[in-house]
């Protein structure tokens, strides 16, 4: 029997799926939906002190899709951070605790770069008795325009800053949601840790153009013509994520992280698992295939944890790590592979050549067994010509 339960940062999540920040958490009667269809927590959607300044445009989503099929492998949004009213959110909070109050609610939160902002945010959403934060320092497109998002996100002295600060007031557990559009992800999330959160997710979208429309050519999402660069999640952007989640993980042993970025089914999940992640996150995922996938997560995951025996969680979280190195290294790995390979394969061949050696004497000697027998039944003039042709 597998358990799907963990404890991190003192958090307890009856499975580790989270529904992660965006519309899937866009209020409190998603969310209570996603608690009763089975997730094991939610991130509710970013959300500030001041909606008014956040304001949405339509068309926001563009989709790429299959070369050969219309299956979505990409999706990029120009969505902002909700701009519902704050006081909304913290009455949506609070009566989903007093609902779910065994259910982890973590509420995403984002500033402008002022200590007085972050404080006050913190301790007014903290009174609702969510379990804990996410800071967004990542969203790439709108928000970094206010010096938001990523614009803190890719500073690591701000990032410390900002961690610190929350810290100064947080009375529960601070994740701090990391930008993967930097070149090293390690020095953001360790610039995080430093400042004092408690653990980090990841990824964020990345930055990107989805495409052209080649009819009007313009890009897209198309807003009265115009468009801007946005965030890319999806399937196609798993790689990426699994690569900067097993940097972090490898540089800060131990750290707690939620895992997020193209993740669609239970072994999807698992990959996260085996590089570090403690819980995972799904976002555009849900969206695409519905809330419901939440049972296809679970019973995949399972399925691969009795496949290997694992018992638990903690049994798997990181134990791909110690098989990535350096390319140096798999130079002298392969060649120390081929030498053992050569070596073993050079004794084999002397005991052949040995072998045919004894056989070759023991022919030899049967040949002059073979002369000399009938040379004996002769007259001794025949027996010396016999042997002396033997020896010929």
């Amino acid at each position: 029997m597998t358990d799907l339960s963990i404890t991190v940062n003192g958090m307890k999540f009856e499975n580790p799926f989270l529904l992660g920040s965006g519309p899937p958490g866009t209020n409190g009667k998603v969310i209570a939906r996603s608690y009763d269809l089975g997730w094991g927590g939610m991130v509710c959607k970013t959300f500030s002190l001041d909606a008014s300044k956040v304001i949405n445009t339509a068309p926001r989503y563009a989709k790429l899709r299959g070369r050969t099929s219309d299956e979505v492998i990409g999706f990029q949004n120009i969505e902002l951070i909700s701009d519902r009213p704050y006081q909304d959110w913290l009455d949506d909070l609070r009566q989903l605790k007093k609902q779910y109050p065994h259910k982890i609610l973590i509420a995403s939160i984002m500033e402008e770069c002022r200590k007085e902002a972050w404080q006050q945010i913190v301790r007014e959403v903290q009174e609702t008795g969510v379990d804990g934060f996410e800071l967004n320092l990542s969203c790439p497109h709108g928000m970094p325009e206010r010096k938001m998002g990523m614009a803190v996100g890719e500073n690591p002295d701000l990032v410390e800053e900002v961690a610190r600060w929350v810290k100064e007031v947080a009375r529960i557990p601070v994740w701090a949601k990391m930008t993967p559009n930097v070149g090293n992800p390690t020095v953001p999330a360790g610039a995080a840790l430093k400042g004092g959160a408690d653990g980090i997710a990841m990824i964020n979208t990345i930055l990107s153009v989805c495409g052209i429309d080649l009819k009007t050519l313009r890009p897209m999402p198309t807003v009265e013509g115009y468009s801007v660069p946005g965030g890319y999640s999806g399937q196609a952007v798993r790689p990426i994520a699994l690569r900067q989640i097993m940097e972090v993980a490898r540089a800060n042993p131990g750290v707690e992280i939620s895992g997020l970025g193209g993740i669609e089914t239970g072994y999807d999940a698992a990959q996260f698992f085996l590089l570090g992640a403690s819980t995972v996150q799904v976002c555009t995922g849900a969206m695409l295939r519905g809330y419901e996938i939440i049972t296809e997560l679970k019973d995949e995951l399972s399925k691969f944890m009795v496949d290997h025996k694992f018992a638990n969680l903690r049994e798997f979280i990181g134990k791909s790590l110690p098989f990535f190195s350096t390319h140096h290294d798999l130079v002298d790995r392969q060649k120390s592979a081929r030498d053992a390979k050569r070596g073993g394969a050079q004794p084999q061949r002397a005991r052949r050549r040995d072998l045919e050696g004894r056989h070759r004497q023991r022919d030899q000697h049967a040949g002059h067994q073979l002369v000399l027998r009938p040379a004996l039944t002769s007259s001794p003039g025949a027996a010396a010509v016999a042997l002396a042709a033997a020896h010929a």
